[in-house]
């Protein structure tokens, strides 16, 4: 069993507005909301193995407030209560607080040391795990490929730009408007060729194990567990790499507040968590998955549903 949870994006800071103006985010109640989160997972029996922590931990406001590194020890903190281990996937507010390089020497970059459990490139935050016999994590970057939180002067920025700016012509690389392409936006991101062929290795080594594989990101991979923007910028390069293989039975995913699914044609289940920032303080969103043989089952807490996921 393990917990799950998406879009944090704690800041001390009194209620405002999506990007929108129309959608109300708790920035200062969504740490007390992980504090109940934090506190039902302590209390789960049998005990949660894991965690797992979708991305968009502290909001894209620290930065400006000069308070990115309190708030996210702040987060750090309520997390740290657990004596299980939490894995992160890196979303685009913690690129608004942080660069790569800096990312890596925070309690957010939950690769382990050493090893070939991930990418050459150890400012990938991509890499796998096994939690129990048969059964295998694979924490995805979403950002590899991506502007935010890379050197402008890197390879990687200088890509990622020339790939941004030859599908969205706007003036404002974060608006969607007019696009063909509409998920070629600056807050999603992609993977590089690098991370897709060391994620297709993985899966090699799981198919030949008899593994099941159970993969997490930011940002959704497929259109039906989107709205169609908050989507990764080549998230069919990801679709195909799983589709050459049978270990996968499920994508988790944040980035879109409201949250979405699908059982995709192969059988793979898409999962897209509901934020806990847009969630009033009354509510929550938070969840617990329940691994069988075969069958994952979702126990959600206030926003999200309960979901039963057969293999």
């Amino acid at each position: 069993a393990f917990g799950v949870i998406a879009d944090i994006q704690f800041a001390d800071a009194e209620d405002g507005y999506d990007f929108g103006g129309c959608r109300r985010r708790y920035y200062r109640h969504s740490l007390r909301l992980l504090r109940e989160a934090v506190r039902a997972w302590a209390g789960e029996s049998p005990p949660i193995d894991f965690v797992l922590q979708l991305g968009d931990s502290i909001d894209g406001q620290n930065a400006r407030r000069g308070e990115s590194e309190s708030a996210l020890q702040q987060v750090l903190e309520v997390l740290g209560q657990l004596s299980v281990p939490v894995h992160h996937a890196w979303g685009n507010h913690e690129l608004y607080n942080f660069s790569r390089a800096r990312l890596v020497h925070t309690g957010l970059y939950s690769r382990p040391a050493g090893g070939s459990d991930g990418p050459p490139d150890r400012e990938c935050h991509a890499y796998h795990c096994s939690p129990a016999p048969r059964l295998r994590l694979v924490v995805l970057d979403t950002y590899d490929a991506s502007t935010l939180g890379a050197d402008p002067g890197s390879l990687r920025y200088q890509e990622s730009l020339r790939v941004l700016r030859e599908k969205n012509p706007n003036d404002d690389l974060n608006s969607p408007e007019g696009l063909k392409e509409p998920h070629f936006v600056a807050f999603n991101g992609g993977f590089s060729q690098a991370q897709l062929d060391w994620f297709d290795e993985v899966l090699k080594f799981s198919d030949e194990n008899e593994e099941k594989v159970i993969v997490a990101a930011h940002v959704p991979i497929h259109p039906s567990a989107s709205n169609g923007v908050c989507l990764a910028w080549n998230h069919e390069a990801a679709l195909s790499v799983i589709r050459a293989h049978r270990c996968v039975v499920c994508v988790l995913a944040g980035h879109l507040h409201d949250g979405a699914y699908c059982l995709d044609s192969h059988g793979v289940h898409h999962l897209t968590l509901e934020g806990l920032i847009e969630t009033p303080p009354d509510s929550n969103a938070f969840g617990t998955v329940y691994v069988y043989e075969d069958k994952m089952v979702l126990k959600g807490r206030g926003r999200i549903p309960d979901r039963v996921m057969p293999f």
